[in-house]
């Protein structure tokens, strides 16, 4: 008898043991790995660009930008002061290889958390471990109310969700109630954290988050 295996089944299986291998990696050197995840424009680089100077006062944090072209987000980072590796992807995500090359490009041994910016997509990122401890979803006021509704399997995915751009929401038709119930029927007990990258308003609770699980995870390594 013939089994048949699918294609995306035999390269998820192959990307999943590069990222058991990314996340022994991470957990030798006592790094937290988190992949934030967000459609494009939702504000994934500002997010980063306002988390490094107030994380940095007590963590190293090093950074992997994923993007199909250019360096121009990698420039951002670097700017504030972080060690960060470019990683042009030519499709719609990353996977577990891309970022197993570009940990060999980092400082590891100075590093206590790593930030992996995916591919502005909904959809492709949910599907590919990378061998990061969490998923970390932003999304943005301006997308609308209707994005847990129509990407079901990235809000399953995730462990933390953040809200940005909620300055905005006096001027967009945007239903938080039914945002949030659409997220809870995904995904009953996510946190979600509200915040304005703009004005930094929610900043320093995501930091106290990523403080709070750097913490936990290095005591239990």
């Amino acid at each position: 008898m013939t089994v048949h295996i699918p294609v995306l089944e035999k390269i998820t299986k192959a990307n999943d043991q590069i990222a058991g291998i990314n996340r022994a990696q991470l957990d030798r050197h006592r790094i937290l790995g988190l992949n934030l995840l967000a459609s494009p424009g939702a504000g994934k680089t500002t997010l980063i660009e306002r988390t490094l100077p107030l994380l940095g006062r007590e963590l190293r944090v090093g950074v992997i930008e994923g993007d199909l072209a250019t360096n121009l987000d990698a420039e951002r980072v670097i700017a504030v002061g972080a060690p960060c590796v470019q990683v042009h992807t030519g499709s719609c995500h990353l996977d577990a290889s891309m970022v197993r090359d570009a940990l060999e490009r980092l400082p590891l041994p100075e590093l206590d958390v790593l930030l992996v910016e995916n591919v502005g997509n909904l959809i492709c990122p949910a599907t590919f471990a990378l061998g990061t401890h969490f998923n970390v979803l932003l999304a943005s006021v301006p997308e609308g109310h209707d994005k847990p509704y129509k990407y079901p399997s990235m809000y399953r995915a995730v462990d933390l969700l953040l809200v940005n751009k909620m300055d905005l929401l006096p001027f967009v038709p945007f239903d938080m109630q039914l945002f949030r119930k659409g997220v809870e029927a995904l995904n009953e007990n996510l946190e979600t954290l509200p915040l304005s990258c703009l004005s930094g308003a929610g900043i320093e609770s995501w930091v106290d988050w990523v403080r709070s699980r750097a913490q936990k995870q290095f005591a239990a390594l």
